[in-house]
């Protein structure tokens, strides 16, 4: 039985993560900005605490067995201090409370966006491609400097690191990509960018929170390095979510932009955003254009072999499962 830090644990990930870990009869703690009584109802303690204060973070990580740093400020738009503060501040200080009270393990949540570069062909790539010289929002370059400080401190003082790149984690309880894009649909604000081909990677929640549990496991022979993970199976992105909207009675996306003029448009409203400071975010940036009209899919044959990861839910399994969630109403209740 480990003690198991989870930080972020209140979140999507984190409580499947969570969820996961109890059924292990493993001891968890989760260290979040405000309670969660979903993880305390797991049988995990909570802890209220940001990992910007350094002292509170120490306190959360003494005598812990294992640590998976979850947490992470996401979204493509909003002040680069923000994002240092969280994503890089944050890690650093995650890093060198494990450091200090010696923690054996830690296990970060990266995300493919780290290596995203729309100038390369993102299509079955693995780990060995590298960083991008330039990054088109401050969530990929806060997220690249916290998994390269975290996977330079593997070895430190007995730390063992890992960093996990799961793709666009959806199913069930989802508070972030689902919702968003369903709501732009029922607006009659979503329109499709590019040709309609691409092909991209989803993660099914439980499998990326089964991919931590494994990486904790193995973090003695696999650590020090960076994985992509996924349900395996690329799906056209477009006709993917024609085909939920469908499920949920939603009226079809009938309107559409080339890639060009949606790079275009969001180049010309993050201009315009930031020079006039305007609240809340572009509706088009160029990453969220790259992203809507281009192939990204990786090879996960390294997650397999090292971590022993095979997806336990299929991507026609994990789509059922989010589309009845959502015909429950479970979007209302979320």
């Amino acid at each position: 039985m480990r003690s198991c830090l989870v930080i972020g644990g209140g979140g999507f990930l984190g409580q499947a993560l969570v969820r996961l870990l109890r059924e292990r009869k493993d001891r968890v703690c989760v260290m979040a900005r405000r309670r969660h009584p979903a993880v305390e109802a797991l049988g995990a303690e909570s802890l209220q605490g940001d990992i910007s204060d350094l002292q509170a973070t120490l306190d959360a990580c003494r005598g812990r067995d294992l640590v998976f740093h979850t947490a992470s400020k996401a979204g493509v738009w909003g002040p680069e201090a923000e994002y240092q503060r969280i994503n890089v501040q944050g890690t650093r200080n995650v890093l060198d409370a494990c450091l200090k009270v010696g923690v054996p393990g830690l296990v970060y949540t990266s995300t493919p966006s780290v290596i995203y570069d729309p100038q390369t062909r993102i299509e079955g790539v693995d780990e060995s491609l590298p960083y991008p010289e330039r990054f088109e929002c401050a969530y990929a370059r806060t997220k690249a400097q916290a998994e390269r400080m975290v996977l330079e401190a593997h070895g430190q003082k007995g730390l063992r690191t890992i960093a996990l790149r799961p793709h666009l984690i959806y199913g069930p309880g989802d508070p972030h990509l689902i919702p968003r894009v369903l709501q732009r649909a029922r607006e009659g604000r979503l329109f499709q960018v590019g040709d309609g081909t691409n092909r991209v990677d989803l993660t099914f929640v439980d499998n990326a929170a089964q991919a931590h549990v494994l990486a904790g496991d193995r973090i003695q022979t696999a650590g020090g390095r960076a994985y992509f993970l996924s349900d395996g199976e690329p799906v056209a992105l477009w006709p993917w979510i024609a085909g939920v909207l469908e499920a949920v009675g939603i009226a079809p996306v009938r309107r559409s932009l080339s890639f060009g003029m949606a790079r275009t448009l969001g180049s010309l409203m993050e201009g315009i955003y930031t020079l006039l400071r305007l609240p809340g975010e572009p509706r088009m940036t160029r990453f969220v254009a790259s992203q809507l009209a281009t192939s990204h899919w990786f090879d996960i044959s390294a997650a397999r072999s090292d971590l022993g990861y095979e997806p336990h839910v299929s991507g026609s399994e994990g789509t059922r499962r989010l589309i009845e969630w959502i015909r429950a109403g479970g979007l209302e209740a979320s």
